[in-house]
């Protein structure tokens, strides 16, 4: 991919013209030969917008759209698979052909970089020059971002993360030079590149585990299932809005489109009806806050699908049959079915837990003593948490508070006397980017700092959810409690 090509080809304008011409459609059926020719793909459903308050770019419904109606159709021949890159170079194919311990993600990968070091010869230019410049999932966050999390689960999971891509961009590496790639894409940053894109933004095919990319289809935001978009990345002029749609490895699928072997095309759907000029959204699936930042580079503020973990007392989980991972407390901060059932056997003798786990399996309370001392558990393990978490809700506020703020500081040294004023993790950061001067600070003000800037962002609202999660469950638990306290006195008088 050539550098500096985006206002020379005319960005996404240039796209969807090029979408025009393959054949991707926004109008069922087909516009034909006697209907005035278009320099887009869309118009007649959609339209390139800008939502700023609900995902940023996106595809915005031109007039109004019926709940299950097709908006979008995308040509099988226009879709960016393993299938079709090795099909149309022999070269390619026969290097892939000798590496079959590779992944079909990692060939993929490959797959990619080798077509965008073809820069303007390669058919899917139009469509390659106006993928992200770069991406914010868990792979490329750096030891600095990763540690701003601050919650050891989380931490982990970012550590392994990279370490995964890590060990599969050497596995490629032979491949690679065998292709006699660029030296500038046989680096880990371009591979962090490539299979972000590959993770982040590929659709589900059935004929490659890796999936495919689907030019334009990829513009459509995302929408969580049982709750409205929230998303909170933010874009740069240069990037074209992902969809979120996207698939890799994991079990979910596509809920508003997929292939059609009868339109032999992507073809997607609307989840619901639109009236004209809002923002069509798709959904593929449940995912927590992590999980989204893994695979995808954002969180959501409001997530119905978001999870907290937090650490009970040994012996707890052995109480019932409920699998570890429902043992959770959701968003809204009340515990799930399976962490109420565990703990409410738990908080049962032993020996008496045979005679009540039906009533515990079925959601029911076993006695206010029971209960109470379920509740108690829950405060505990909350509290213990928080306080030991470095930083406390307030002052994560503050900091992404003045996060917020670095776009409007005008000079390199209020930015940089900005970050001194943040304290240690404002000292950190700037450590970690290799500006520990006012000096340095000024000559490096740059698309690097900008990109960890994002992530430690990123970091912060992630923990800042979790946070607020617990503080939730702690009011829930002692509403409760205050709950069973009320009743106790009312249950007397009607013994007596």
């Amino acid at each position: 991919m050539e550098e500096g090509d985006d206002e020379e080809d005319g960005g996404v304008e240039s796209l969807l013209k090029w979408g025009c011409e393959v054949g991707v459609s926004d109008s069922f059926p087909p516009k034909t030969a006697a209907q005035p020719r278009t320099v887009s793909c869309l118009g007649h459903t959609l339209s390139v917008s800008d939502f700023p308050e609900a995902g940023g770019r996106g595809l915005g419904a031109v007039r109004d759209v019926r709940k299950g109606e097709m908006v979008l159709k995308v040509p099988k021949s226009c879709l960016l698979t393993t299938e079709r890159l090795l099909m149309d170079d022999q070269c390619l194919s026969a290097a892939v052909k000798n590496r079959p311990s590779l992944s079909s993600a990692q060939t993929l990968t490959v797959c990619l970089l080798y077509e965008v070091g073809k820069g303007k010869k390669s058919w899917w230019y139009p469509y390659l020059k106006n993928l992200p410049r770069s991406y914010s999932t868990l792979p490329t966050f750096r030891q600095f971002e990763v540690q701003a999390f601050q919650v050891d689960d989380a931490i982990w999971v970012a550590k392994k993360a990279r370490w995964k891509a890590e060990a599969e961009w050497k596995e490629a590496g032979a491949l690679m030079e065998e292709l006699k790639f660029k030296p500038i894409l046989l680096t880990f940053q371009s591979w962090l590149w490539a299979s972000a894109t590959i993770t982040s933004r590929t659709l589900h095919v059935p004929w490659d585990e890796a999936g495919c990319l689907c030019p334009v289809g990829d513009l459509f935001n995302y929408a969580a299932p049982g709750g409205g978009l929230g998303r909170s990345r933010q874009y740069d002029s240069y990037e074209v809005p992902a969809s979120w749609i996207f698939l890799d490895a994991l079990p979910h699928r596509l809920t508003d489109g997929g292939f059609e072997e009868s339109a032999d095309a992507y073809c997607f759907y609307a989840r619901q009806h639109y009236v004209r000029g809002e923002q069509i959204l798709l959904s593929y699936g449940t995912y927590t806050n992590l999980e989204l930042l893994e695979h995808y580079g954002f969180l959501l503020d409001n997530n119905p699908n978001d999870k907290v973990y937090i650490p009970v007392e040994p012996g707890v989980s052995s109480c019932s049959s409920w699998p570890t991972e429902s043992l959770y407390i959701n968003q809204g901060g009340e515990p799930s079915y399976a962490l109420l059932s565990t703990l409410r056997l738990w908080a049962t003798p032993s020996n008496q837990r045979r005679s009540v786990g039906h009533l515990a399996y079925s959601g029911s309370q076993l006695s206010p003593e029971n209960e109470m001392r379920v509740m108690h558990l829950m405060l505990k393990c909350c509290n213990t948490v928080l306080q030991n978490l470095p930083t406390k809700i307030e002052d994560d506020q503050r900091l992404l508070c003045s996060l917020n703020q670095v776009d409007g500081i005008d000079t390199p040294v209020e930015l940089f006397n900005m970050f001194l004023k943040l304290g240690a993790e404002g000292r950190a950061f700037l450590e970690s980017i290799g500006l520990q001067n006012r000096a340095s600070f000024a000559e490096s003000m740059s698309w690097k700092m900008e990109r960890a800037l994002e992530r430690w962002k990123l970091a912060v609202q992630w923990r800042l959810r979790y946070k607020r999660t617990l503080v939730d469950c702690i009011t829930y638990c002692s509403n409760v409690t205050d709950c069973i306290h009320s009743l106790r006195p009312l249950e007397m008088e009607c013994t007596d």
